[in-house]
């Protein structure tokens, strides 16, 4: 069994004569430009060359399993340099939902502009799902592959590590392109969440850590780490180092429980580089909107910059059904200090499994949220999209502002169903109702007076020459 510090003596190895097999990672430390770097510089408006170094630094990731890429994976890149990119937690439970609804509210993500998408399936035809997903969408798929083992054994104690790295590989060769994984959890951790409030939110962190302290034994996936960075080379499979140990209330944010894991996955990255892998890490949760700015820094120095990928996090814990608002928040936060990608909070957080329309409320919270922080940080041509909008909303042209909106069905269906109740016709049926809403009416518009006011000075202006 490997112990921390032998591990630790691992990292000053060198490992150039095992890695065979082409990763992103590998290709940019070689100094090569990848198809799917070109890709994503030209998505992002940036040189490829700085694609290329990004990725060979560790602080870009391009998550496209070699599997995935045959089939129909549009790359994208995951890094702080880049627009912040939002992913949606879907998936089937034993309780609820099934194949169908669950593939309608994937698609239902990608339509609505989630950049990837989680199969967090913990229920029946789990292995069935995970494929139709792959092969229905265009976009990055994540798994954690714990669940599956969990779902196949009668006991997670059952487990074994080969069981685990089976799962992994099965994954990987259906396609799977970054995979969460709680390597960073340690025996010597789980002492130090005796003092929380919501003790090990993490579904995975709580599982691992019910194994370890049921067999007496260290995290297996620590001590089977190079394995693991095998499979994951093999397929060019990103990893997204789980935090086991993210806080579930603000009570329990920044605690040494965090921050010990913290420091672990920061080693675990390094180990990964030298094996050529692509890493993300992971972070919380729930935290304080004014410890949201540490917390990003403490986990750049930490991990040596690699792509922080944040759930939320949520700032306040006194709104149920209100989850996506609370998250969103903390979430605007993160992205301008510094995190990669965002995972959506719906409305149903905490309560039950999300149906379509708690989807939809999530991937457009999140949306605003990258998009607001993306135009303060000054991504090229972020803010166009704005300009463009606020162009046709002082122009009264409505079907523009509409298709412009993050959500043009909802737009549309609000000003309609206000017009309606006022007894006016929609947009473009009544060219005199167009001009105003039913917020001001025509006399109170302030747009269409400053409009006027403009018509007068003119005229005023004319007069005078």
């Amino acid at each position: 069994m490997t112990r921390l510090g032998d591990f630790i003596l691992l990292l000053n190895t060198s490992d150039s004569d095992i890695i065979h097999e082409m990763t992103q990672y590998t290709e940019a430390k070689k100094g090569n430009i990848t198809p799917e770097m070109l890709a994503v510089a030209e998505a992002e408006f940036l040189e490829p060359e700085f694609i290329r170094q990004e990725t060979a630094a560790g602080r870009l990731v391009i998550p496209a399993n070699k599997k995935h890429l045959a089939k129909s994976l549009q790359p994208i890149g995951i890094g702080r340099a880049l627009r912040t990119k939002i992913n949606a937690n879907l998936g089937n439970s034993a309780l609820s939902s099934d194949s169908k609804c669950e593939i309608a509210k994937v698609l239902y993500a990608v339509q609505y502009g989630a950049d990837t998408v989680m199969d967090l399936s913990t229920g029946a035809e789990i292995d069935t799902l995970r494929q139709r997903i792959i092969d229905a969408v265009s976009v990055p798929v994540g798994t954690v592959p714990l669940y599956q083992v969990c779902e196949e054994l009668d006991d997670i104690l059952d487990m074994t590590p080969q069981h685990f790295l089976d799962a992994v590989e099965h994954q990987a060769e259906q396609g799977v392109d970054y995979m969460t994984i709680h390597a960073g959890l340690l025996r010597e951790h789980i002492p130090l969440t005796d003092s929380r409030l919501a003790g090990i939110v993490s579904r995975g962190g709580s599982l691992t850590a019910k194994w370890m302290v049921a067999h007496k034994q260290e995290n297996p996936f620590y001590t089977h780490f190079d394995e693991l960075c095998e499979i994951m080379r093999q397929y060019d499979v990103t990893w997204s180092i789980g935090d086991g140990l993210r806080p579930g209330c603000l009570h329990d944010a920044s605690d040494a429980a965090q921050f010990g894991e913290l420091s672990v996955m920061g080693k675990l990255a390094q180990r990964a580089w030298e094996l050529g892998c692509q890493v993300m890490i992971e972070g919380p949760g729930h935290v304080p909107l004014d410890q949201i700015e540490m917390n990003i820094k403490r986990q750049q120095e930490e991990c040596f910059g690699a792509p922080f990928y944040v759930l939320g996090p949520i700032v306040c814990d006194i709104a149920p059904g209100y989850d996506h608002i609370t998250s969103a928040i903390g979430a605007t936060l993160a992205a301008f200090y510094g995190a990669a990608m965002l995972c959506y909070v719906t409305p149903k957080e905490h309560l039950g499994l999300p149906n379509l329309e708690d989807v939809r409320q999530g991937v457009i919270a999140y949306k605003i949220a990258a998009h607001a922080a993306d135009v303060a940080l000054k991504r090229p041509h972020c803010r166009e999209r704005d300009d463009e909008l606020s162009r046709a909303r002082f122009a009264f042209d409505w079907e523009k502002q509409f298709a412009l909106s993050l959500d043009p069905e909802r737009a549309r269906q609000y000003y309609n169903d206000s017009r309606s109740v006022s007894g006016e016709l929609p947009a473009g049926e009544n060219q005199d109702c167009n001009h105003y809403c039913t917020m001001c009416g025509p006399k109170f518009c302030a747009m269409k007076t400053t409009q006027d006011l403009k018509a007068l000075r003119n005229n005023s202006d004319g007069q005078e020459q």
